[in-house]
């Protein structure tokens, strides 16, 4: 599709902004059909300058949360959709969903249903938002659904602040001490070799160690930058096809400490969107469809997958997940009483309140142990460097003295 910057007048006076059509013919239909007088319209050129780049998740989860508690009450206070997408485009903060909003009330006013208008903006709302929406809508309890939506997004969001905040610790913590061991090693450490070599006598084997590393930092510390480089490329490249990022899965999920944490968090995800789906009616095959491409985890898609397979050919949910190590007893136990019970949405809406709180805790626990461990690793590297300069001192001290 192209885009076009048109400038012309609505009910509410002087309009301008941009659409996307795949014609000029189109835009201009679609901006008659939403109310606008077109004076003026012209096809965009894509540049290096104008393309839209952006790294990540376009919305944030917390304007996104914002956005759908916003839309819940404008509908429970008998606002029209139409309306309340013009609001809510007005007064986010978030300039990628205001260009959404934007376009989607183009397609409400020409009279498609707002879960279709927002299915082509897939780069804003991700599959599981427009089934969801779907689902609402067949059931006429859109507000509840955006209710619904929003509840699972906060809670989404908090798991995921956890998780980033236990790894965020000892990140940063160990990023300060490589900042200052450079520092050490660098500017430090060889305004004292020239005094050493002064003094000619025999040097601590700790001091000749940090001396040497100090040579080696200084003559080789591209080496070390590119390096970083080059696995911070290689791990980008790895998460952008599925085959290798479900090796990276792998590993992250087998890693001691951080893959347990890193396991809960996503079954945490993935049954609070099973939950979700199922108590708004969504079909429980696509449903499985859906969570497959949302869970953030290709270990854990995978045999999410394989339960969807196993329920096609009539057998139970749970099958492939009692087999699989990623998935502990009480997953399939829980789902296995919702599937006999037919309270599969209640007993998952469960589990994930189980494991977002084993989230909670295992981050708490883990910053109250990565604290001193951390402090005691830099105060043990930056000792060594001290002391290999104090000890030479003082023998130099001690010389001076004597003569």
């Amino acid at each position: 599709m192209a885009k076009f910057k048109y400038t012309g007048r609505d009910r509410k006076g002087k309009k301008s902004g941009t659409i996307t059509a795949d014609t000029k013919k189109e835009a201009l239909t679609k901006l008659q059909k939403s109310g606008i007088r077109v004076k003026e319209i012209q096809q965009q050129a894509e540049t290096i300058f104008t393309k839209d780049i952006t790294i990540g998740r376009q919305v944030k989860l917390e304007h996104l949360v914002i956005f759908l508690r916003q839309f819940a009450t404008l509908l429970q206070a008998g606002v029209t959709v139409v309306d309340a997408t013009v609001i809510l485009s007005e007064q986010t903060e978030s300039k990628a969903l205001k260009k959404a909003l934007k376009q989607i009330e183009l397609e409400l006013r020409e009279g498609r249903p707002l879960s279709e208008a927002a299915s082509h903006q897939k780069k804003i709302f991700e599959p599981l938002f427009i089934n969801m929406l779907r689902a609402g809508e067949a059931t006429g309890s859109l507000d509840e659904t955006l209710d619904d939506m929003a509840e699972h997004y906060e809670r989404q969001y908090r798991t995921k602040q956890k998780v980033v905040s236990a790894l965020m610790y000892p990140a940063v913590v160990g990023l300060i001490a490589a900042g200052v061991v450079t520092f050490l090693l660098v500017s430090v450490v060889p305004t004292f070799v020239d005094m050493f070599a002064d003094f000619g006598g025999e040097l601590p084997a700790i001091t000749k160690f940090v001396i040497g590393a100090s040579e080696w930092m200084q003559r080789y510390w591209y080496v070390i930058l590119g390096l970083f480089l080059l696995f911070a490329a290689a791990v980008w490249a790895a998460r952008q096809r599925k085959e290798t990022k479900y090796y990276l899965d792998y590993f992250l999920l087998r890693l001691p400490v951080f893959g347990s944490l890193l396991q809960k968090a996503v079954l945490a995800r993935m049954t609070r969107t099973l939950s979700s789906l199922f108590s708004n009616s969504v079909p429980i095959l696509q449903a499985m469809e859906i969570v497959g491409r949302v869970v953030g985890n290709e270990v854990i898609a995978q045999v999410i997958h394989q339960s969807k397979d196993s329920l096609e050919r009539g057998r139970s949910l749970t099958e492939p997940m009692k087999k699989h190590w990623a998935f502990p007893p009480l997953i399939h136990h829980m789902i296995s009483i919702g599937e006999e019970t037919g309270s599969l949405d209640a007993m998952l809406g469960k589990v994930a309140d189980f494991y977002e709180k084993e989230v909670e805790a295992a981050t708490d626990r883990m910053k109250s142990l990565i604290e001193p461990l951390m402090i005691v690793v830099l105060a043990a590297i930056v000792g060594t460097i001290v002391t290999s300069i104090l000890v030479p001192m003082f023998e130099i001290f001690n010389a001076v003295q004597q003569s």
